[in-house]
């Protein structure tokens, strides 16, 4: 296999900050590579281009499945673009383990926003953990907002944990629904309606305008349910369509307007701090347990434990307190 050529740090911070895409795919390629040099290299990359990020708009974008999230993106990208906004589409998705979210399977499910010159669309691979997705994310989104990105859409391909863990990276999260509110609510988490800044009720076109139009209501009522956020914010219940563009100008004001709000109570600067901390403690864990378990001799000492916990020889507690 040929080597890899390998350029400084210089090279990677100066193509980024000139939004060169072929360097800016590279260094995003170091960030979730595991080998040591790699890793050296983009936390220099990282160091390099940290005064230049910060500025764009965090969007994540979840949704129950068959909400039609690719369609949804591709026409409210295009439309962000249009607007004269440079676009990040991020995918992750922490259940696909071997094809680490498929980046032929991301072009693919948004064809046209792929080939728009002013749309820069990535996922982020599965790896092993979900802490490792959020830190890689971390990492890949900080580089687009340094090569000119001025809003970066998270989108979550999984379910379950991912939603918390893009929750974590933005600044605005959006859930996206189907009519048949009745129904939905029962099955959806209650944790994850309450991290939504926004729900859109989505395909309110044709037959199913009116359906549409009852799920919002539906939902709304139900939001009213749930405390008060405490910023002076109130999730409101929107519907779409991407195959009219209906309601995507109107979602984009809703972000603008909780931007704008957040903005100017603080709200929006104390969410990246905690972001931040969290992002620090969850690497913190990650490093100490990759560490721990990395000590010579600790595989074969792990295998015997394990041995005697599952014959009943040894308490897991007496197990876990004899390694330290």
């Amino acid at each position: 296999m040929p080597m890899r050529q390998r350029f400084s740090s210089q090279h990677y911070i100066d193509g980024i900050l000139l939004g060169d895409r072929l360097i800016l795919s590279r260094a995003i390629t170091l960030v979730e590579s595991r080998l040591p040099a790699d890793q050296e290299l983009a936390q220099a990359v990282l160091a390099g281009v940290a005064p230049m990020t910060g500025k764009a708009t965090r969007v994540g974008i979840t949704g129950v499945p068959g909400v039609g999230k690719s369609t949804f993106i591709e026409a409210f990208g295009t439309y962000l673009t249009e607007q004269g906004h440079n676009l990040a589409v991020l995918a992750v998705d922490p259940t696909s383990q071997r094809s680490g979210g498929s980046l032929l399977g991301d072009k693919t499910r948004m064809e046209t926003l792929s080939m728009n010159p002013n749309a820069y669309i990535r996922p982020t691979p599965a790896g092993d953990s979900l802490g490792g997705v959020g830190h890689r994310t971390r990492e890949t989104l900080l580089l687009c907002e340094a090569a000119g990105f001025d809003v970066v859409l998270i989108e979550t391909v999984g379910v379950g944990q991912s939603e918390t863990l893009v929750h974590g990276m933005v600044d605005f999260f959006l859930l996206l629904m189907l009519a048949g509110a009745g129904d939905e609510l029962q099955g959806m988490k209650r944790g994850i309606m309450e991290l939504a800044d926004a729900l859109a009720i989505t395909k309110a076109d044709g037959d199913n305008r009116a359906a549409a139009q009852r799920a919002r209501i539906e939902y709304q009522n139900a939001l009213h349910l749930f405390p008060p956020t405490g910023i002076g914010w109130f999730p409101p219940v929107l519907t779409c369509s991407a195959l009219t563009n209906q309601g995507i100008s109107e979602l984009w004001a809703t972000i603008l307007e909780h931007q704008q709000l957040t903005t100017q109570n603080g709200h929006r600067d104390q969410r990246r701090q905690e972001q931040q901390l969290t992002w620090f403690r969850t690497y913190l864990r990650q490093r100490l347990e990759q560490q721990f378990f990395a000590q010579p001799g600790m595989e074969a000492r792990l295998s015997e434990l394990e041995k005697s916990v599952k014959k009943g020889e040894m308490l897991p507690v007496q197990a876990v307190e004899g390694l330290f």
